[in-house]
């Protein structure tokens, strides 16, 4: 990515393959997926992208091709995913050790390229920043896309809850409930009415977990509809520009209200082994056979841009990875 703006400004280059620092290895990659952190980087979102030009991806999953600098495996050769800083989307890709973790067998490279950001960041919202407990109601704003089709996908798992969501346009409701949602609903533009039947959906009483993409855009809804001493999750803003401030302290403690932000950057950084964890509990669900992720394969990076134009306008249905091909 060239400059901040569109798909003119992504570009496939060939380049020299890049060589592991210390604490590093490369990955030759089979898959790598797509998440929204590449379109905010590509529009030029504050705190994605420092610099241009931006080499976008943030996990792949294929082989282990080389080692840096006192790293004693995985051995070259292992199969593994990888939460990438930045550069996925290539044939091959540079990862901290750290943030690599073996794929178990049986589980086919193509779906474990889904776990380092989408399956496990999905995981840790609910886990980790949303404290959810069996039964609990949950609330997932943008439910069709990547993290809201994961975390349906993951809601059985840890004892399961009712499953709401919203959707930003009225066609995308389907897709969500066929990946598990009990409602879903468009947001429109009649917060009042969509807050009424959201209630309804939930048997009249609040939701318990908010999980939320929008920056602060839908934070009025998400407060009417918290249930008492319930939890909000601010995870991203999607439709970009400057949020708006947050509510007041009366309202929040008016509504005993907890309001948190998630940052999976913010993770890499400062717990890179919360990040692995959730990797490895995430691809040892998949090697077990009881979590189902539907996925995307595109055929080479070349198709990349054009499905960054879906993510972008809210058109995309869960999650994509690429297959870029061999590398030399």
């Amino acid at each position: 990515m060239t400059e901040a703006g569109g798909a003119e400004h992504s570009h496939v280059l060939d380049l020299e393959p890049p060589r592991p620092g210390p604490g590093q290895l490369t990955v030759d990659v089979a898959y790598a997926g797509l998440n929204f952190v590449d379109v905010m980087a590509r529009r030029g979102d504050g705190g994605y992208t420092a610099t241009w030009p931006h080499l976008p991806g943030k996990e792949v999953a294929g082989t282990v091709r080389a080692l840096g600098e006192g790293v004693t495996g995985p051995a070259v050769g292992t199969p593994v995913v990888a939460a990438t800083r930045t550069g996925g989307l290539a044939q091959v890709a540079v990862a901290d050790a750290d943030l690599t973790v073996p794929v178990p067998d049986g589980v086919p490279l193509e779906v474990a390229a889904t776990a380092p950001l989408g399956l496990a960041t999905a995981l840790l919202l609910l886990t980790d920043a949303g404290r959810f407990a069996p039964g609990e109601s949950v609330l997932v704003h943008s439910a069709s896309g990547g993290i809201g089709t994961a975390v349906a996908r993951l809601l059985p798992h840890l004892g399961g809850g009712r499953l709401l969501g919203t959707v930003g346009r009225p066609e995308k409701a389907e897709a969500a409930r066929r990946h598990g949602y009990d409602a879903v609903h468009a947001r429109g533009t009649d917060p009042a009415g969509l807050a009424a039947r959201l209630r309804a959906a939930n048997d009249g009483r609040g939701v318990d977990l908010v999980l939320d993409p929008l920056g602060t855009a839908a934070l009025d809804l998400d407060l009417d509809l918290l249930a008492p001493g319930g939890r909000i999750v601010l995870f991203g803003n999607a439709g970009g520009g400057t949020p708006d401030p947050l509510p007041p302290l009366p309202r929040l403690l008016g509504a005993n209200a907890t309001l948190t932000g998630f940052s999976h950057n913010g993770l890499l950084t400062h717990a890179p082994a919360k990040v692995a964890d959730a990797v490895r509990r995430t691809l040892d669900l998949l090697a077990a056979g009881g979590l189902d992720t539907p996925v995307t394969v595109l055929p080479d990076l070349a198709a990349v841009p054009a499905a960054h134009d879906l993510l972008a306008a809210g058109r995309a249905e869960g999650k994509y990875v690429v297959a870029p091909g061999q590398a030399s």
